[in-house]
């Protein structure tokens, strides 16, 4: 796999291209600003982008607009986002532009390597990693849900499938059988009338639906 990194930490990019490195994961370019992103991702059309919301020149959501601009450039560009805090705006921007091969995560998620590495492999996969904090705020901000029709037990399964957890790791998470989380999946994709598609992964239309993006 080839990641591009855009962090301007210096010790934080590092500590990312090191800690991937460990991984077999190659990084083809370290860079500190959004322009660099744009030109990086362009050169080198990366398996991956990781981008830090914040960067140079304000500090704000410099990263964020870069890594929309990113995959308008590069068409199905997958993008982890690391953030220190909930960019709500942009996050929304990001997930509607489609939900496949996007990541975002707080930066403390970095400290749980395996998590981490999980969820870097994940997002270059075509699959989302979308941090539990993230989920709560967006919820919030919805006017109305299309997911109200599911039952609780439900709702649980596809907010963890909107974290990225594959169906047997549901089932850890919530003490249940594989059996009794296929069950749940397949009422999920029928109450929101998810029907096969071969354009669009049924898990990712279904959490678009859950963040009311879609």
């Amino acid at each position: 796999m080839r990641v591009v990194i855009a962090e301007d930490s210096v010790l934080l990019r590092v500590g990312v291209e090191r800690l991937l490195a460990d991984e077999g994961i190659d990084t083809v370019a370290a860079v500190e600003d959004g322009e660099a992103l744009l030109a990086a991702v362009e050169e080198h059309r990366p398996d991956l982008a990781i981008v830090d919301v914040r960067m140079p020149p304000s500090f704000t959501d410099e990263g964020l607009r870069a890594a929309i601009e990113a995959r308008r450039r590069v068409p199905n560009l997958p993008v982890l986002v690391l953030s220190q805090y909930v960019e709500e705006r942009y996050a929304v921007e990001l997930l509607a532009g489609g939900a496949s091969g996007v990541g975002y995560l707080l930066k403390e998620r970095v400290a749980d390597v395996s998590e981490f590495v999980a969820a870097v492999r994940r997002v270059a996969e075509g699959g989302t990693s979308i941090d539990h904090e993230v989920i709560t705020q967006l919820m919030v901000r919805s006017k109305r849900n299309p997911v109200d029709s599911l039952t609780q037990r439900e709702r649980e399964v596809l907010g963890l499938m909107a974290q990225g957890l594959s169906n047997a790791a549901i089932a850890k998470s919530l003490v249940v059988s594989d059996g009794a989380v296929e069950k749940h999946v397949g009422n999920i994709f029928a109450k929101l009338g998810l029907e096969p598609s071969n354009s669009e992964h049924r898990r990712v239309r279904a959490v678009l639906a859950f963040l009311n993006l879609g």
